[in-house]
C-alpha cells in the first residue's frame, strides 16, 4: 500500500489531481521489462561527488573530499581509492579493509554522507516547469521520478516524450515515450529507469489553426484523435456568413510543401494543419 501510495502523488506531481485515477491501473503489472536493468535501491559513487568520510572514534581521520574525474579519493594513511562506481556501502567497506588490513585500526567503523551529487545527472529540458540538471539519487530512479523532480510537465506539453541518452549496454540510444500511456494499464513497462548522462525532452503540444468564418478563430491544442469538426465546435463553430462546403484544410506533406486539402468532417488533424472556412456566396 505504501508503494501505490507513493505512485499516486507522483500522478499527481506529473498531470495534476484529476489523473489520480489512473494510478492503480498503471502499474497492474509489473514495469520491469526484458531489457531493463535490475535496480539496486542504494546510489553508486561518480567523479564530482562531494562526501565527506568519518571514522568512529578518531577524528583525525574525518574527512571532505571530492570524488575525482579517475573515480578515486586520497584518504589518510591509505592513499588514493577508487570508490567511483561503488555504492556507498561497498566504499565503505573498502575503506573498512584497508585500515583493517594495514594494522592502522583494530576495528573500524567507517561512515559516508554524500554531501552533493554530482557525479550521476540527467537533464530535462523542453515543456517542463523546472528544466536543468537533476542528480540520480537512487540507482533505481526512473522517468517519471525525473519529471517529477523538474517540477512534472508544463501545461504546453505534448503527450510524446523523447528520451535522449549516450548510450545503453554500450549502444546509442533514443526512446520515444508516450507519456501519459505510463499510467495506462500495462503502461509501467515504459517508465524506464534514468542512467546517469540521459538528457530528456518533452515537446510542445501539437498545434492546428483555424481562421476564416469561425468564431473564434486562432491557434488551437491538437488534441489525441481531434477531427475537422471537433475542431470546428472548439473554434466555436462556423459564423453565419460560412459554409462546411467552403473548408479547406492546409497541410504540409512528405516534402514540406502545402497542399490544400478537402477532408470529411471526421477525418483527424495533423499537427500544423491550418483550416480555413470560407465565406458563403449565397
Amino acid at each position: 500500500m505504501a508503494k501505490q501510495s507513493k505512485r499516486n502523488l507522483l500522478v499527481c506531481a506529473l498531470f495534476g489531481a484529476q489523473a489520480l485515477v489512473l494510478a492503480p491501473a498503471a502499474f497492474a503489472q509489473g514495469p520491469a521489462t526484458a531489457t531493463s536493468p535490475v535496480a539496486s535501491a542504494e546510489y553508486r559513487l561518480g567523479a564530482g561527488d562531494v562526501m565527506r568520510i568519518s571514522v568512529y572514534q578518531n577524528p583525525d581521520l574525518t574527512l571532505e573530499t571530492r570524488v575525482s574525474e579517475n573515480n578515486v579519493v586520497s584518504f589518510p594513511l591509505l592513499g588514493s581509492i577508487k570508490v567511483g562506481g561503488l555504492s556507498v556501502t561497498q566504499a565503505e567497506q573498502l575503506i573498512t579493509d584497508g585500515l583493517k588490513k594495514g594494522n592502522f585500526i583494530k576495528n573500524p567503523q567507517v561512515t559516508i554522507v554524500v554531501l552533493q551529487v554530482k557525479g550521476n545527472q540527467a537533464s530535462v529540458l523542453g515543456q517542463v516547469n523546472r528544466p536543468g540538471r537533476y542528480p540520480i539519487e537512487t540507482a533505481d530512479m526512473r522517468l517519471t521520478d525525473l519529471i517529477a523532480n523538474a517540477g512534472g510537465v508544463a501545461s504546453g506539453a505534448g503527450s510524446e516524450t523523447l528520451v535522449l541518452t549516450g548510450k545503453r549496454n554500450g549502444q546509442p540510444y533514443r526512446l520515444e515515450i508516450d507519456l501519459p500511456g505510463i499510467f495506462a494499464a500495462g503502461g509501467g513497462t515504459q517508465d524506464v529507469f534514468i542512467q546517469h548522462g540521459d538528457v530528456v525532452w518533452v515537446d510542445r503540444a501539437p498545434m492546428v489553426y483555424i481562421y476564416g468564418e469561425v468564431q473564434r478563430p486562432g491557434p488551437m491544442r491538437l488534441e489525441r484523435g481531434m477531427t475537422l469538426m471537433q475542431s470546428l465546435a472548439t473554434g466555436g463553430g462556423i459564423t453565419q456568413r460560412g459554409t462546411e462546403k467552403g473548408i479547406r484544410v492546409h497541410r504540409k506533406n512528405a516534402e514540406g510543401k502545402v497542399e490544400i486539402i478537402q477532408l470529411p468532417m471526421d477525418e483527424s488533424l495533423k499537427d500544423g494543419d491550418v483550416v480555413y472556412v470560407k465565406e458563403s456566396l449565397f
